[in-house]
């Protein structure tokens, strides 16, 4: 091998290295911060109550019982057949929550970590009525709520009316992403009147904001793909690329653009015959790699990328899809 060719290998490797430890002394200093998480299991708690119970439980819960709701709309909803089955299927689930809470100490010390004011919110675990799926995790300044009853199993009967795609990831490996979503909407820039560009690079910032605040969890978990679907992305992301700049998508304002390539799907719409093989929010996907790119071209760091509007982000990112 010439001379030249040994010394770029090795500078590959040195810089290889050298990135390896700068994360690795990241992440032992992120695992040394201190945090208090505390997980209440309201689900629990409601499940065993009686009518009797009530008076208590609006005490210790006073956010839970909205005042303009009769008592008698609680009582029923412990009496209800229904409601009672999705109580004990849940807890069936969720015996214990000690792997769920032991990632949410890890997601809590990252949040912690990149964004010094962040206190710990008080976690209640909680049963929507009727399987709320577009309110699976719902976050505030103090308190954080995860309703169980949206994670249990994407082939749990009780989800026998929802469409498959939305399913996938009603599973307990998915809490902690939804989890980390909802605060990464917290800490980015969404302007208002969106361009295509505009929607993927939001979404992508939501997905890099996973990539450093949950890096213990998957890809495919992160952006809720399946191993194949994010093959399918990956080995075609020169073509999706080549798609939205031939037609010229990227700042499109047309409003149709979001459900084709942004929006939960079963598909993306290409309108080929393609259609069908491709997943979902595909514009999500090239967004988190142009974000990826601009951040290794950059150096720039996460609270300050997050507010960087988009046009900035992506051209600073000279970003070339996968060949």
């Amino acid at each position: 091998m010439p001379k030249i060719k040994i010394l770029i290998v090795t500078l590959c490797l040195l810089i290889f290295i050298v990135s390896c430890n700068k994360k690795s002394n990241t992440e032992k200093s992120i695992a040394s911060i201190d945090v208090d998480v505390s997980v209440d299991r309201f689900d629990r708690v409601f499940a065993s109550a009686t009518p009797e119970d009530l008076p208590k439980l609006k005490e210790d819960y006073p956010f839970l019982f909205p005042t303009k709701y009769p008592d008698s709309l609680w009582v029923n909803r412990m009496k209800d057949t229904l409601q009672q089955e999705l109580f004990s299927e849940t807890i069936s689930t969720y015996k214990d929550f000690d792997g769920v809470e032991d990632e949410i100490e890890q997601l809590f010390q990252h949040l912690k970590y990149y964004f010094p004011e962040f206190r710990e919110p008080r976690v209640i675990t909680v049963i929507s009525r009727g399987v709320d799926y577009r309110n699976k995790v719902i976050v505030t300044d103090t308190i954080a709520f995860i309703s169980l009853d949206t994670y249990l199993g994407q082939e749990h009967h009780f989800y026998g009316g929802i469409q498959k795609y939305l399913t996938q990831n009603f599973k307990k490996d998915q809490i902690i992403p939804d989890l980390a979503q909802e605060y990464g909407k917290k800490y980015t820039y969404q302007p208002k009147k969106s361009t295509l560009l505009e929607e993927m690079i939001y979404h992508g910032k939501l997905l890099y904001f996973k990539d450093q605040v949950i890096p213990f969890k998957t890809d495919e978990d992160k952006i809720g793909y399946t191993n194949e679907q994010l093959d399918w992305a990956i080995e075609n992301e020169s073509e999706i690329w080549r798609y939205f700049i031939e037609r010229e998508l990227l700042y499109s304002t047309d409003s149709k653009l979001p459900a084709r390539f942004i929006n939960p799907a079963p598909f993306s719409k290409f309108y080929l015959e393609l259609d069908a093989e491709s997943p979902g929010k595909l514009g999500r996907y090239i967004g988190w790699q142009i974000v990826r790119a601009y951040m290794k071209n950059t150096n720039d760091n996460l609270k300050r990328m997050l507010i960087t509007d988009a046009e900035t982000i992506f051209k600073d990112s000279k970003f070339k899809p996968r060949k």
